[in-house]
Order: structure tokens, then sequence, then C-alpha cells
């Protein structure tokens, strides 16, 4: 393959990551989940139930339902995997998640403030994520056909950068001319655009749109310039021989020292990770009491932090290696979870602070630049270290081993929280069990060699 075919290949990888970070950036963090967690408590309030087991139901709803989608992602994806290295087709996956992705966020819409539509939208966007997901893990299978070891870590780190700057700029959209915070107008004091109603609060529900319409048009460059390479058999596998072939490939990697004790490494901290994302704007409006709209600004911060120390993180990785970034950013992330449980609005780890201090808010930031920065480039560098770990003629199936070890314990964190949220009737103490997760990994990527199996 030539250069310019090379690049225009691996923009067109590239593409993915930017077609998809709003499902994740709008959706599942800083806009969508806050409200659907603010409507949620208010339909738990009027079934009767006081604030405080309002707002941990609310809660217990979106985790339960994120454990579902966790667990049907970690079982489906080695086998999809699999299937695709055996078939040599994974474009007509990717169409198929990417057609059930956008007609999901589409319908994100039809939840009404009053609580109308809650469990049918609940179930849209989770299956929609799901798609998304699946989806993801096919397109990082291609990461390996990219370039050399050597170079992997740096497209990995552009490639997760690139894509973060598409969710800074589709967030600053949505807050901009949708998103409508109390008074019924947007970050820079307009209603909605397109006339869309402010009380029916149809300016944020329009999120849901937004995300189906941008994916649809950015996914186009991706199956433009990245194809399946050419089938090496043209006879169809039999399901019960690629079931066989797992199977022995699972037995294979649990002999191989360092490719197990990174798996299990990454299934506790993305597990860590991924709860972090998913309740870090809910935390900011059930603890520090922030609105929509200063949820959105937060989450402008903290991924203009992920875009940038991405391409950082993507930098260092291709001088030292992997395993070095993501034990600095794991530890980075165990800082993050301590500050938030034991900061509040009214205290920071049981020091009083005074009536309207922005000391919280501040701190929040600064953590919400931590977790996008070291979030993103934790990503990238795994997906780099899974490469060195990557059998170079199965690399869907490698990444699918990899998709179930990072969803293999998905219902881990979000059923810990569940459990310790009721146990305490806190939904701040119920974010403890995120440290404990991220503490597991760290500890086993000490059985992690640098350079992965090539070091074997």
């Amino acid at each position: 393959m030539d250069l310019a075919k090379s690049r225009k290949r691996i923009w067109g990888w590239m593409f993915f990551d930017w077609a998809q970070q709003p499902y994740a950036t709008l959706g599942l963090t800083f806009v969508f989940a806050p409200y659907f967690a603010s409507v949620a408590k208010v339909y738990f309030g009027t079934e009767g139930l006081e604030a405080d087991a309002a707002e941990a139901a609310a809660q217990n709803l979106w985790s339960g339902a994120q454990t579902i989608s966790g667990l049907f992602i970690a079982l489906s994806a080695p086998f999809l995997g699999a299937w695709a290295d055996a078939t040599g087709r994974k474009m007509p996956w990717m169409a198929l998640f990417s057609v059930i992705t956008v007609i999901c966020a589409a319908m994100l819409w039809n939840l009404l403030p009053d609580g109308t539509g809650l469990y049918l939208v609940l179930f849209a966007f989770w299956v929609g994520f799901t798609a998304s997901e699946s989806a993801f893990n096919l397109a990082n299978a291609l990461l390996p056909s990219l370039g050399d070891t050597d170079d992997v870590g740096a497209i990995s780190g552009n490639a997760t950068a690139f894509g973060y700057w598409g969710g800074v700029l589709a967030l600053i959209v949505v807050l901009l001319f949708f998103a409508e915070n109390d008074n019924g107008v947007t970050l820079i004091e307009l209603e909605p655009a397109f006339g869309l109603d402010p009380e029916a609060r149809e300016g944020t529900r329009f999120t849901g749109p937004f995300i189906a319409l941008w994916f649809s048009v950015f996914i186009i460059p991706f199956f433009l310039w990245t194809k399946d390479p050419p089938r090496r058999s043209s006879v169809r596998p039999r399901i019960r021989a690629v079931l066989g072939d797992l199977k022995l490939s699972v037995r294979a990697v649990w002999k191989r020292s360092s490719c197990r004790s990174f798996l299990l490494a990454s299934m506790f901290y993305r597990d860590g990770l991924t709860a972090l994302y998913a309740y870090g704007g809910i935390y900011a409006g059930f603890v520090l009491e922030w609105t929509i709209i200063q949820i959105g600004v937060f989450g402008i911060v903290a991924a203009i932090s992920a875009a940038i120390l991405s391409w950082a993180g993507g930098l260092a990785d291709r001088r030292f290696g992997p395993k070095p970034v993501i034990v600095l950013c794991v530890t980075l992330l165990i800082l993050v979870g301590l500050v938030i449980v034991g900061m509040t609005r009214q205290s920071f780890f049981g020091l009083p602070l005074r009536e309207g201090s922005l000391l919280p808010d501040a701190i929040f930031y600064v953590c919400g630049a931590i977790v996008g920065g070291a979030g993103g480039a934790l990503y990238s560098a795994s997906r780099s270290m899974m490469v060195r770990h990557t059998e170079a003629d199965r690399p869907a199936e490698s990444f699918g081993l990899f998709a179930l070890t990072g969803k293999a314990t998905a219902f881990l964190a979000p059923a810990l929280i569940n459990v310790t949220t009721r146990w305490t009737g806190d939904a701040q103490i119920g974010y403890t069990p995120i440290i404990g997760l991220f503490v597991l990994g760290l500890i086993l990527l000490i059985w992690v060699k640098p350079n992965g199996d090539r070091a074997e």
C-alpha cells in the first residue's frame, strides 16, 4: 500500500472515533445522562419516594441498564471478533451496528420532563450504546494493520485525540444552541434553536437526534476509506468451527502470563473508568447541584483535556511504550476517586467550607480535566498495549477478548455502586468501589511486560 493510500486509510479509521465520540460525551456523560437522572428523580418522587431515595433509585435504574449492556458486549464480543476474522468481513457488521446506533440515538427525544417515555428511552439508549461499542471493538481490530508496532501507539493516540475534539465541538454546539438551563436559555442566553420549546426541555432532548445526525454524517469517511482486506477464502466458516478456534485461543491466552495479566488489569481499571464517565455528570448534578449547562461546560474542559493529553500520551507511548503511560493514568484516576468520595458542597475531607464556597466547583473542574486527560490517554495506550499481545492473523478475535475483559466485569462497578448506595442511602459514598477497581488494575500491571508478547 502506497503512502497516500495508507494515510487515507488511517484517517478513515480515525473518523470512527470522531463519529462515535458524541454518543459518550453528550449521551453517556455530560448532557443526556444528567437529564435522565433528573427526570428519573422527579418521576420516582411522584411515586412517593423521599428525595434521597428517589435520587438513589434513579442512579440504580441507570446502573442496572449499564450492567446489562456491559454483560451483552462482554459475551458477544469474542465470538463476533472470531467470526469477523474467520469470514474476513467486518464492514457489514459495522454497517448494521451503525444503523442501530443512529435509530436508538434519535429515540432519546422521547424522554419528557414528567417521566413519560422513561423506560423506553432507557432501553433505546443502552441498545444504541451496545451497538456503538460493538462497532468500536471491530474498528479497534483494524489498528494492527495501520502501522508497525512502534507506530500504533501514536496512531491510537491521534485517533483518540481526534475523537475527543469531535466531542468538544459537538458539546459546544449543543450548549450554545440547544441545551437549556432552568431559565429556558442556552449558555449564551439564547432560546433553543429551531423554535424548540424550553418548557418541554426540547433543546436538551434534541441531544439524541443531534447524536444520530452527527454519527450518520461523519461515519461516511470510515466506510469510504477503510475497507475489509481481500478474503482469504470464499468458504463460509461453520459456527462450531469458529467456537472451537475461539476456545483454543482463550486457553492459549491464559498461558501467556503478560497477556493474561494485562487483560485482567484492564478489566478492572477500564471498568472503573467507565463508571467515572457514566456517573460523573450525575455526581455533579446530585452532589454539587450543578445545572445541565454547568455540567456541559465542565464536559468541554474535560474533553479538551482528553484531546490534548491523548495526543501527548500517544507521543509518550511511541517514546517510552504504553505501560508507563497506563501506570501513570491509573494512579491519577485513583487520586480523583478519593477526591470525589471526600468532597461535598459543604466540606472537603471533613473540613467544613463556608456557605457558597466555590472550592468544590474548582476542584471538580480539575478532577474533570484529569479524568478526561488520563482516561483518553489510558484507553489509547491500552489499545497500543493490546497490539503487542495480538496475533497477526486474528486481530478481531484478540480485540474481542480485549472487549470481553473490558466488559466482563462491567456489571461489577454498577453493581457495587448500586449495593453501596442502597446500603448507605448515600449516592456519594456509593462511588467508593471505583477506587478499589483502579487499585486492583494497578497491582496486576506489575506482571505485564512492557513489550508484551514480543518479550517472551
